[in-house]
């Protein structure tokens, strides 16, 4: 990214133009805060009604007459997280590798919400991460450890901090080298977390929030940090649902490692592991191979996915 600006000749053969490469580091609407590679934070939005565009993404940009740059092209993404309605996908993060998902001792957690982001984060190639906030909260620890133990028992990991306490030695060192979402629902905490990740960003976000919105408070948009050089979080707005209309059935069970060992032995090859003889699924559940709490959870989820 941290490159020179570059001309670029405008349509029609006239003056060129100067483009720059950035980063979206913010973005609220069809407005987005650039960081170019010198430094230089730039608004920008884009042109028409378009805005498919994610924090993270890299991008050129061209300044327009109004002071306020146009995003000309987005450079291919590497990943591309996004939950989606029945016809509307909403685009959270791009280039990113891993997504945590912030839950918390109190208030209580949806598990299918959870469930939800970890089939988009394997759809999209990233690494998944479980982060259980308030941990000093000792008599509501343990019903939260259980509310998870079938996540660290499917394979995924599972860390519990105190950002409240500041004690996130092992946090940062899963953190370290990746540009990390920060997702989950309100209330978990995500906003102290970021402030003892990145001390002294309050002033930054205030001035992030007057570039995008001429400083309202901007509680609906993502926004990237850097912890270091080579590792950044992406904090993506508190969410209560978590669509998956981009996902078929199939994509769905393939993000289930531990359905993996059991794909293709159902008796019927189109199984759809409910009432049939022969589900091999259901036979695992059974006998306790298969966790039951996410076997209900990934039917409920696919009874809306197209096949």
């Amino acid at each position: 990214m941290r490159k020179p600006p570059v001309a670029k000749t405008t349509e029609g053969g006239g003056t060129p133009s100067i483009q720059r490469e950035g980063e979206v580091v913010a973005a609220h609407g069809r407005n987005f805060l650039v960081e170019s590679g010198d430094g230089a934070l730039i608004h920008c939005m884009t042109r028409g009604r378009n805005a498919a565009i994610a924090c993270g993404d890299l991008v050129l940009t061209a300044p327009s007459g109004d002071g306020v740059s146009v995003i000309e092209s987005v450079i291919p993404r590497k990943t591309l997280f996004l939950r989606a309605a029945a016809h509307r996908e909403k685009l959270i993060a791009a280039n990113a590798t891993q997504l945590a998902l912030v839950v918390a001792t109190e208030p209580s957690f949806s598990d299918e919400l959870v469930m939800r982001a970890i089939a988009a984060a394997e759809y999209a190639g990233l690494k998944t991460l479980v982060i259980l906030n308030k941990s000093d909260l000792a008599d509501k620890l343990e019903p939260a450890r259980g509310r998870l133990k079938s996540f660290a028992g499917a394979g995924y990991r599972v860390i519990e901090i105190s950002a409240v306490n500041g004690n996130l030695h092992a946090l940062l060192a899963l953190l370290q080298g990746e540009k990390t979402i920060l997702a989950g629902q309100s209330g978990m905490g995500k906003s102290t977390l970021i402030n003892a990740l990145c001390p002294g960003e309050n002033a930054a976000t205030q001035s992030i929030s007057h570039f995008l919105a001429s400083g309202r408070h901007t509680t609906s948009a993502s926004r990237l940090y850097r912890i270091n050089p080579e590792t950044s979080i992406i904090d993506s707005p508190g969410m209560q649902e978590f669509g998956l209309a981009h996902l078929n059935r199939k994509a769905v069970e393939e993000s289930m490692p531990e359905f993996r060992p059991y794909q293709g032995q159902c008796r019927f090859q189109d199984c759809r592991h409910g009432p049939e003889p022969g589900c091999a699924l259901r036979l695992a559940v059974e006998q306790g191979h298969i966790d039951a709490r996410r076997f209900e959870l990934f039917l409920r989820i696919v009874a809306g996915a197209p096949r």
